[in-house]
């Protein structure tokens, strides 16, 4: 029987204040060196031609082949580097001020990742019959759930490292069609019972 359950909740970066502005700097930073890339390039169609000029002797007409290629290849370089210290800023800036929003409805967990309090991306949807699990991480049982699995089969759904207030840390293995996963997030104790209804009660370890 499906239950008609809803509950939300979100798992925010304890260093908010801090990493926003960090992210606003890199994102500056990348579209200045956007315009800095776009601006040079703009020049190619004059400062080429005249690249190529300067490296034919006037009087005797001969062309320094090795010099014209490396001012080209210099100048195109230098706008490649600059475009792309854009792209590794614009990139880098996700890692500040990241949240993670739960959403408990109809037996289903779903998941999102959230950068710096707008840019929503959906991860996963955790199904209740395909959890096998749900326990605290500060107990045992969470030891030895992840005996065995690789880092990348531990996924943290929380930016934090120390709870929030009136929030703990739980696990809640799951096994999907792929591969089985230890997953950590950092929620109330309301969104955990709606887990261990959905789930079933055997699912808790309250060891």
């Amino acid at each position: 029987m499906i239950r008609e359950a809803y509950y939300e909740e979100s798992a925010a970066c304890a260093r908010g204040v801090k990493e926003a502005k960090l992210y606003t700097l890199f994102k500056v930073v990348a579209i200045v060196a956007f315009i800095i890339a776009g601006f040079i390039l703009s020049f190619a169609f004059t400062y080429v031609p005249a690249l190529i000029d300067s490296t034919v002797d006037k009087d005797t007409g001969t062309v320094y082949v090795a010099a014209r290629v490396f001012y080209i290849v210099s100048y195109f370089v230098t706008i490649a580097l600059i475009a792309g210290a854009g792209v590794l800023f614009w990139f880098l800036k996700n890692r500040f001020n990241v949240s993670y929003d739960y959403l408990f409805v109809e037996d289903e967990l779903r998941i999102a990742k959230v950068f710096n309090g707008k840019k929503r991306k959906y991860l996963k949807t955790f199904k209740c019959d395909q959890i096998l699990k749900i326990g605290r991480c500060e107990k045992p049982s969470f030891e030895r759930t992840c005996a065995g699995l690789s880092k990348k089969q531990i996924v943290f759904l929380t930016p934090n490292r120390v709870a929030a207030e009136n929030k703990d840390f739980y696990y809640i293995l799951y096994s999907s069609s792929l591969e089985k996963t230890v997953n950590i997030v950092e929620a109330k104790v309301e969104l955990i019972d709606f887990l261990v209804r959905a789930a079933g009660r055997s699912k808790w370890d309250p060891q």
